[in-house]
């Protein structure tokens, strides 16, 4: 749900991966080549988000990773602080990870894709999972739910049809009529004889001989 900047920008101080959250207060914004940090893009853009287990997880490790290269470094380490650093420490330059993005997809035989449609694969699968429009406002750091709307209006409707579809497919098929056997109608009557009353009792022998009913 991050932009690139505010991946690039985010600070350790501001992941409280205990409580499986982050706090977006910071972003990193490219200006020619040049890179300096600043506020979110909007006040909306100030957030906290819900991070799952498995994410918080893979940060764990990273961060246990980001020890190591730190130790190894030694004195050359540069500290920022980030979450996502260069081996050395460095600020990530915003534009080498989109190059490396790109790079990997090539790599993997992906159709091209942008790095900000993460977002948008992000949301929907959000609103796939129950998030409504709202939800994905507040996560996405979008400052009107005009924004969301305009931009998922072609995307989230076909999420709606695959859950409408995965619905269906949990709900029983109606059974097919059983067959009536020749000369029987629906009731149960048989040509010829008369199917026995329903306000009958019925009757079955007993051991001693006797009747009972059942």
């Amino acid at each position: 749900m991050l932009r690139r900047g505010e991946a690039c920008g985010q600070k350790w101080t501001d992941t409280h991966l205990d409580a499986g959250l982050i706090t977006v207060a910071k972003q990193l914004v490219v200006d020619g080549w040049e890179v300096y940090e600043d506020d979110p893009k909007t006040d909306a853009g100030a957030r906290t988000i819900a991070l799952d287990a498995d994410t918080v997880e893979v940060l764990r490790r990273h961060r246990a990773r980001q020890g190591e290269e730190r130790e190894k470094w030694g004195i050359a380490w540069v500290e920022t602080g980030r979450v996502f650093t260069r081996e050395n420490g460095e600020l990530l330059h915003p534009a080498n990870v989109t190059r490396r993005f790109i790079e990997l997809y090539e790599e993997i035989g992906l159709p091209p894709v942008r790095l900000h449609d993460l977002r948008h694969g992000a949301a929907t699968l959000a609103h796939a999972a129950g998030a409504d429009l709202k939800d994905i406002q507040e996560m996405l750091g979008h400052s009107s739910i005009t924004i969301t709307a305009d931009t998922y209006t072609s995307l989230l409707p076909e999420a709606d049809l695959a859950i409408a579809e995965a619905a269906a497919r949990l709900v029983p098929r109606a059974r097919a009529p059983r067959d009536v056997p020749d000369g029987a109608d629906r009731l149960g009557e048989i040509s010829g004889a008369a199917a026995p009353s329903a306000h009958a009792a019925r009757t079955q022998t007993a051991p001693d001989g006797t009747s009972e009913a059942e």
